[in-house]
């Protein structure tokens, strides 16, 4: 193995998996490793990360920490959220939409630093693995990639403990003992699977939940807030113009406040198995309910109900790992045309677990009270011409029922 790598980049969190893994590579392929730790608004303290990383011996210039939240929202989460996708219909894809991101910047550093290799800590049985390394060959087609639980046998946690205990890695102590479940998270969301949820009868415990109060705590009396969009993505929250990655974070704070944005779902990985997890997603689910809100008035009827049949397309391409595939690069191209006039301000009510629009208003909205008014419309519509427009519409049914009528 040592002839094959020279250096790999590896996807760091500095936690247990990933501390062995590190450990492991310098071991087994006799490389040189430099760690990568993404700050993607986990809401962790990644200092930890970097004195783990020196404890094992990597070199400090090859240790690094980035800050990428910005980029995350504004080039990753935001195009997504135009598109209105949602996995199997609930999914709002918080971790799915981490992955390219973080594959991208392991790319550029290994280019950077001379690696010939990348390596990350996802397991044989779960989607991570396929999306980090769609990602390495969609950008460095002749990357070395290593996996490592596909490749060694430290397969359970008593097994990657007592190799941590052997080589003196540090070991936090809530990694002794069994882990409730596993999660992972960042600006958008947390999720949550394993151990106590795998049984898909029992109701997720309330200490898994981590981002959002209990909706039954959360205030008795509801909030309105208003979210402004400009070209499709939002630019200002009651009318304070924010960051992409302020904006994001200011509405978890609306969403935690009132338990807004829990979700207990099964659903299908892309590996070919079915899986238990929590997922909550506090200000993505307000923003999502916002976006769709502002499209209602600037949406064409045929561009709205066409990005309804896209949508689930484009969800399932980026839960599978196919971020930069032509495919999605072409439905986002059709859906930021769409974008172009989505302009104006929505009006949200949060309240106990539910976030629903009450208000939209836009200087191009397609909405004509003079039209839809049940009052006298002076001429704006012609209700005879309706008549025509059904008997057209009718014509085929007619001579269906008639054939019917003929065959008895």
């Amino acid at each position: 193995m040592s002839d094959s790598v020279k250096r790999v980049v590896l996807a760091f969190s500095g936690g247990l998996d990933t501390s062995v893994i590190l450990k492991w590579l310098q071991q087994e392929y006799q490389c040189e490793v430099v760690t990568f730790t993404a700050d993607l608004g986990q809401g962790e303290e990644l200092g930890p990360a970097r004195r783990v990383a020196e404890t094992l011996g990597v070199k400090p210039e090859h240790i690094f920490i980035d800050d990428l939240r910005e980029e995350f929202v504004k080039d990753f989460v935001f195009p997504m959220m135009r598109a209105n996708a949602l996995y199997e219909g609930l999914y709002l894809l918080g971790t799915s939409i981490a992955r390219p991101l973080i594959s991208k910047r392991q790319i550029e550093i290994a280019k950077l630093t001379g690696a010939d290799a990348v390596a990350h800590g996802a397991t044989g049985k779960g989607n991570d693995q396929i999306r980090f390394e769609l990602g390495y060959y969609g950008l460095s087609p002749d990357v070395k990639v290593i996996a490592p639980w596909r490749e060694w046998d430290l397969t359970s946690r008593t097994r990657l403990i007592e190799f941590a205990e052997k080589h003196q890695i540090p070991i936090p102590k809530d990694k002794r003992g069994e882990a409730p479940f596993s999660t992972d998270a960042n600006m958008l969301h947390t999720s949550s699977e394993g151990k106590v949820l795998e049984d898909p009868w029992e109701e997720v415990p309330d200490y898994v939940y981590s981002r959002t109060k209990n909706p039954e705590d959360a205030p008795d009396i509801p909030e309105y807030i208003t979210i402004d969009f400009e070209r499709g993505d939002g630019v200002a929250i009651n009318g304070e113009g924010m960051s992409p990655a302020t904006l994001l974070e200011k509405l978890n704070e609306y969403g935690c406040e009132h338990g807004i944005g829990r979700l207990d779902l099964v659903e299908n990985r892309y590996i070919g198995m079915k899986s238990r997890g929590m997922y909550e997603t506090p200000g993505g689910t307000i923003y999502h309910a916002a976006h769709r809100g502002i499209e209602q008035l600037t949406l064409d009827r045929g561009a709205a109900h066409m990005k309804d049949e896209l949508a689930p397309r484009y969800a399932e391409l980026v839960y599978n790992g196919f971020w930069f595939s032509p495919e999605r690069e072409m439905l986002q191209a059709a859906i930021d045309h769409s974008q172009v006039r989505v302009n104006g301000t929505v009006r949200l009510k949060l309240y106990k677990g539910s976030v629903s629009v009450v208000g939209r208003k836009s200087p191009d909205s397609l909405y004509s009270e003079k039209v839809v008014t049940f009052e006298d419309d002076a001429g704006a519509y012609d209700q005879k011409d309706a008549e025509g427009f059904i008997k057209l519409n009718a014509l085929r049914l007619k001579l269906l029922g008639k054939r019917n009528e003929r065959n008895g």
